[in-house]
């Protein structure tokens, strides 16, 4: 059997491959301490969960429309206009998909083509650190990834100036998260905004084709006195900004698959007809019986968020204290999201406990699981300086946190 070139030369998710590794060795019976996955550790609301078993008692287990049915659509689009200030988003400037990343492979079939011989190739510019799935998925949509480095004395933030050096004529998305995964930090609205005001001057001038793929779903877990600013609410971009969100983090849905993509304006009615018309040779609708859930938890489930969001301001609190008392780790403090980014690389060039070579995130990674079981994510495949860097998710409880991080510590001390 022949592979394509496009999915033989395609990354893994390092994210995912770690939290299998991880899960499959507490199958085994290995006390095993996992800091990997990107997953709340909370159950799903109860009220969400009985929306969705009415639902099905009720029978509705039949196709639905492509994007959503009219309902859910127009609970999400009152939600873009009531909390993310969105203007001119109607149910008809909604889509419903089958998570986040099923949004994000969707957009950018949409936006991106793959260059014929002796055309320019479409350029995406994205800040790096960043999640993993990004580039790999624009570049098997036939974008050239334009990378625009960061560093944890920025707080991973890329600035104005670096913005405008990266667009160019060929650039057709730039590719925003905030609050940051893997980084937990995030944009404030003056610096949103500066963002913005070079992308429209870019797109009075040399790149006349520009968009803003804008990923928002950790937008409720934030902790660090920065409240969340949609890129999406600027006028004078609105139509150029797709916004991706879902409810996978807030609500503790990650496998229900519910991503949904927000448009707005006459430019956003001719993508989401482009985006229905893909998706629905794709996957076309998703569960029939979610949908109701997905109203509920937007309109009713305000409070349950709010206790999950203070549960994770604590355990930021709590991580980056212990961190910071783990010689040679430094981090940046998180603000967002549920992760801490420590630099790692004082340690490179020293042997673990194992006898492993430390050469690498990924060896440091390695070693950690081997001696003290506890898996965390090698920060190579996010790109730029994650490559000194670790990741580590604190979607668990304090205590997982505190032995967590002694036997961090252990480990880091026994380092020779």
């Amino acid at each position: 059997m022949l592979l394509s070139r496009r999915v033989s030369e395609l990354k893994a998710s390092s994210t995912v491959a770690v939290m299998n590794r991880a899960k499959d060795l507490a199958r085994q019976g290995v006390d095993v301490l996992s800091f990997a996955a990107g997953e709340p550790d909370f159950d799903t609301p109860e009220r969400i969960k009985r929306a969705a078993i009415d639902a099905l008692l009720a029978g509705q287990t039949k196709y639905m429309p492509t994007l959503g049915d009219p309902d859910t659509r127009a609970a999400i689009a009152d939600k873009a206009t009531r909390e993310n200030h969105i203007p001119g988003v109607t149910p008809e400037h909604v889509g419903v998909s089958s998570g986040g990343k099923h949004a994000l492979y969707v957009i950018y079939q949409c936006l991106f083509d793959v260059a014929r011989p002796g055309e320019p190739q479409a350029e995406m510019v994205l800040q790096t650190p960043s999640w993993v799935s990004y580039a790999p998925l624009a570049e098997l949509a036939g974008a050239k990834v334009v990378e625009v480095p960061t560093t944890a004395a920025s707080s991973f933030k890329m600035s104005p100036e670096q913005l405008k050096a990266a667009i160019s004529p060929r650039t057709r998305v730039v590719m925003l998260n905030s609050p940051s995964n893997p980084c937990g930090t995030m944009y404030s609205e003056p610096e949103l905004r500066a963002l913005g005001g070079v992308i429209a001057e870019a797109a009075r001038t040399t790149a006349p084709d520009i968009t803003v793929v804008s990923d928002e779903i950790y937008e409720k877990i934030v902790y660090g006195g920065v409240p969340h600013f949609s890129i999406g609410s600027m006028p004078e971009i609105a139509e150029r900004v797709i916004t991706v969100n879902g409810l996978s983090k807030a609500y503790a849905m990650t496998g229900w698959r519910v991503g949904y993509t927000i448009t707005s304006g006459a430019a956003g009615l001719k993508f989401m007809k482009a985006m229905g018309t893909l998706q629905g040779q794709m996957t076309t609708n998703i569960t029939s019986f979610v949908y109701p859930a997905i109203g509920i938890a937007l309109r009713e489930c305000a409070s349950e968020v709010e206790t999950m969001r203070r549960a994770f301001a604590g355990r930021a609190e709590l991580i980056y204290s212990l961190v910071q008392k783990i010689p040679g780790l430094t981090a940046a403090r998180p603000t967002g999201a549920f992760y801490l980014f420590p630099d790692v690389s004082a340690h490179f060039g020293r042997t673990g406990p194992d006898g492993r070579a430390i050469r690498s995130a990924q060896d440091f990674c390695e070693s950690l699981l081997a001696v003290q079981r506890m898996a965390c994510v090698p920060g190579e495949d996010f790109g730029g300086c994650g490559q000194n860097h670790i990741r580590l998710s604190f979607a668990c409880s304090e205590g997982q946190i505190e032995q967590g991080m002694a036997r961090l510590g252990e480990f880091v001390r026994a380092l020779r």
